[in-house]
Order: structure tokens, then C-alpha cells, then sequence
């Protein structure tokens, strides 16, 4: 049987989800193997160095920088309180005292008496790591993080922005080619992840950060409307580290797009559970999606099974063309030709005959073209 090889999106209820925890630097790990954890369960914690204060003693207390040493009330290695006094000089023949002062909370690092200036490192900044998804410590990786597993539904996205979150799941609008309103968010949608249909505006997203939604799931966006959302043009396509108040994930790509009906079912079969969300995305090379997390509430030993190998495209395989005229449509692969075919550009490629879901026809379209969305 004849095959394409080709990168997908999963869209699946039967998933085996492995997501590795792992700390910026050396630090503690706090659950054990095999230990059940929530979403927002601390696995991992560290502290990352203070930031460093340099004060100019010397010139504050106009001394000479042999003498700024002798000068200090503390000494080096204790720590202080922002206003506290730290050294202290005298002047017109002892008469006129002069002060040098904390300009922030840290410890005394050290003091030099070649340039007079005393280096101050603020208190180290904690740092904690989550679960992100609930499920089982399948892998403890000693003095770094963990490996949480977990088994549910998987639903990749086109392009997201945000950083990680959960919530419950919430399907606000009521179609899939519907576009998510303003109006049909509400103060019982806090801390929800909603979805919505073919689009959601920008006024719409902002309206749902000050309500606290947790983070929106739509088939399309207006690109124009990123640059606003981000405050800037967004350069290579890495996201997920921008602080935007929420997550959005665009399963179909920009512009109003209907939902898939297969991702649009799938989340529908689980509103009202709690599901992880990334914004993450990545498009060149070490490929990364935004996704949906849905674990089962089941996450015992026996409970686990592998998802099945992706061979790749066959026929039968389901798809979604990725690339214009076709662009966004949901397709079943009828033929896989192993002659190369000539296009509108002269080019000679490799194709595919696909028939499409929504109106059952037909269509010859570059392999490079499509993305799978695997069963």
C-alpha cells in the first residue's frame, strides 16, 4: 500500500501523554515515583540568584576606596534590609557624618578596596515547577524535575500564543463556524477554558482576560489583529513565553475558519472536565503545537496503553490541506499516485487525490500541501 510521509496534528481521544518537568538549574524534586499529582501540583522547586546591586560606597561617604572596608557597620555575607545602614564615614574633622544605605533587601557579597564599590545580591527568586497535567510521576529526574504521565485526549493546534494553564472545559459558542462573542462570556466562565467556533476578535479576547478566562480555543484569528495582541510583530514563529493574561490556541490557522468537526466533537464530548492548555508553537526545526490535554480521571498502572504508530498518510488517512486554494478543508485520501504529477508552476511534484468532508469533492493537491490529523 502506498504511503506519504508527512508532519500531523493528533487529534485523539486515546493518548499515552508523557510531559517532561524539568527545572531551569540544580534544584529539588518534590514527588516521588508513582506519586498522583493534580495540574498546579509542585513537583519541582529551585531558586534562581538574586539580582546584583553595586553601590559605590567610596563615593558616598567621600573616602578613599583602601579605606571603604573599614568603613562598613556589617560585614560582608550578612544580610540587610532596603534603608539599612551598611557603612558609615566622617568628615569635616569628625563633625559631619555621612550614611551609605541598602538600595534593595540581599546580602552583602562583597566589598572592593581598589574601587570602593560594595556589591549587594538581592534575595534569590523561587522558582516553582507544576504538573501541568494531572496524571502519574512515571520518571523522577534527580536534582532537575519529572516525567508526568497521563492518559485522555490530545488535540493539537495550528498556532497558539500564551503560556500554560487549566481549567474546566467550557463550549461557549454553539457551532462550530460560529464566531465567539463578547456577549457570551460571562463571570461563570472565569478560570474556564472556552471554546468557541470559527473566530474570535480581538475586543472579544481582551474582554475575556478581564473576566480572568483562563484561556480560548477558536479555529481562526485575524493575524492583523496579532501584532495588536502581542504589542509587536511576531518575528520567528516561537511562542508561548508572552504574558498576556490568557492562552489562545487557533486549531485551523487565521482568519474565520470553521472548526474541524472531528477536533469540535471531541471537545464537546468532554465539557465540564478540566483540561491543560499551551499556547507553545513552534514551526521550524524541533516542530512544537499548541495543545488541549484532557486526561482521563483513571490514571492507574493498567489503565495505560500506547497509542498507535503513525505510519503516515495512506488512504483513508485524514487530513486537512494546509496551503491555498484549499486551504483549512478536512479530506480522506482516495489515491496515492507514485508518479509525479506536473503543476500550474511546471513544477513536478507528488500528489494526492483527496475527497473533502463537507461536500465530497474531489481534488488532486500536493503531498506537501496537506498535515494529518492522526485517529
Amino acid at each position: 500500500m502506498a504511503h506519504a510521509y508527512t508532519p500531523g496534528l493528533r487529534v485523539t481521544d486515546h493518548a499515552v501523554i508523557r510531559r517532561e518537568r524539568r527545572l531551569p538549574l540544580k534544584g529539588d524534586v518534590l514527588v516521588a515515583l508513582g506519586a498522583e499529582v493534580a495540574a498546579d501540583t509542585v513537583v519541582a522547586r529551585t531558586e534562581l540568584p538574586g539580582n546584583v546591586q553595586t553601590v559605590n560606597v567610596a563615593a558616598r561617604l567621600s573616602l578613599d576606596p583602601a579605606r571603604v572596608p573599614d568603613a562598613l557597620r556589617v560585614p560582608v555575607g550578612t544580610a540587610v534590609r532596603k534603608g539599612e545602614v551598611i557603612a558609615e564615614g566622617k568628615s569635616l574633622f569628625g563633625l559631619v557624618r555621612q550614611h551609605a544605605i541598602a538600595p534593595s533587601d540581599g546580602t552583602i557579597e562583597s566589598v572592593s578596596p581598589v574601587t570602593g564599590q560594595l556589591i549587594l545580591r538581592e534575595p534569590p527568586i523561587p522558582v516553582d515547577i507544576d504538573a501541568y497535567v494531572r496524571g502519574v510521576v512515571a520518571e523522577v529526574l534527580p536534582g532537575e524535575g519529572v516525567v508526568v504521565e497521563a492518559m485522555g485526549a490530545l488535540m493539537q493546534g495550528i498556532f497558539g500564543v500564551g503560556g500554560e494553564t487549566f481549567g474546566t472545559l467550557r463550549i461557549v459558542s454553539p457551532s462550530p463556524d460560529e464566531e465567539l462573542t463578547a456577549e457570551q462570556l460571562t463571570e461563570a466562565h472565569r478560570g474556564c477554558v472556552v471554546v468557541g467556533g470559527a473566530y474570535v476578535s480581538h475586543r472579544t479576547l481582551m474582554h475575556a482576560k478581564e473576566l480572568g478566562v483562563a484561556a480560548v480555543v477558536v479555529g481562526g484569528f485575524d493575524d492583523r489583529d496579532l501584532r495588536e495582541l502581542l504589542g509587536r510583530d511576531l518575528g520567528v514563529a516561537i511562542t508561548g513565553a508572552e504574558d498576556l493574561g490568557l492562552t489562545l490556541v487557533l486549531t485551523e490557522g487565521f482568519g474565520r475558519i470553521r472548526m474541524a468537526e472531528r477536533t469540535r466533537r471531541l471537545l464537546d464530548a468532554h465539557e465540564g472536565e478540566q483540561a491543560s492548555v499551551s499556547g507553545a508553537t513552534q514551526i521550524r526545526a524541533g516542530v512544537m503545537r499548541p495543545e488541549i490535554v484532557i486526561p482521563r480521571a483513571s490514571t492507574t498502572a493498567g489503565d495505560r496503553r500506547s497509542a498507535p504508530a503513525s505510519l503516515g498518510i495512506e488512504v483513508g488517512s485524514l487530513l486537512r490541506v494546509i496551503r491555498e486554494p484549499y486551504f483549512g478543508r478536512i479530506a480522506r485520501v482516495v489515491d496515492l499516485p507514485s508518479e509525479l504529477q506536473p503543476l500550474e508552476t511546471e513544477a513536478r511534484v507528488r500528489v494526492m487525490t483527496v475527497e473533502f468532508a463537507d461536500d465530497h469533492a474531489r481534488a488532486v493537491v500536493p503531498r506537501a500541501n496537506v498535515e494529518l490529523i492522526e485517529d
